[in-house]
């Protein structure tokens, strides 16, 4: 599926492909809730970073490598330089992959079955996990990927015609 995406003051668009786009997974760490704010949480989706299109004639984009037990991470937090929209997340340590965030997607999404609250250890009080779809909470990062989930349920997107 094509994924499209903008800043909120529509200096930057891009695109990227993905086999992933149910919008699943929230996370609530610190790192997530402070740069992409929103709900108290982040919804990262899986792109294919070869395929990532980006539009950004003015050159407003900015990146943040966040500290993470006192070492700086080497995954890069993509930005807005002037409206401040978080983008996408991109790790060297990944590099075939690209993980935009499901508010900066203006494409329709499909609605997910289910939804999986991560690192709850860092929710603030303030929060309320309540949804409308069945869930799965852990305290911390779970074992299962972005792409496991998908195929779990039978919505990974395949090349296959």
């Amino acid at each position: 599926m094509n994924l499209s995406g903008s800043c909120h003051c529509g200096a930057i668009r891009f695109s990227v492909q993905s086999r992933t786009p149910y919008p699943f997974m929230r996370c609530h760490c610190s790192i997530c809730r402070k740069t992409a704010g929103g709900g108290g949480y982040a919804i990262n989706l899986m792109g294919a970073a070869d395929t990532l299109v980006c539009e950004d004639p003015n050159g407003a984009q900015n990146t943040y490598q966040a500290i993470i037990d006192g070492e700086q991470s080497p995954a890069q937090r993509v930005f807005c330089g002037s409206c401040g929209s978080h983008l996408w997340l991109w790790d060297p340590r990944w590099p075939e992959l690209i993980h935009p965030q499901a508010s900066a997607i203006d494409t329709p999404l499909p609605v997910t079955p289910e939804t999986v609250q991560i690192m709850l250890d860092a929710k603030p009080s303030w929060v309320d996990l309540a949804t409308s779809a069945p869930e799965k909470r852990f305290d911390t990062y779970p074992d299962l990927s972005i792409e496991d989930w998908h195929k779990t349920h039978g919505l990974y997107e395949s090349d296959d015609p």
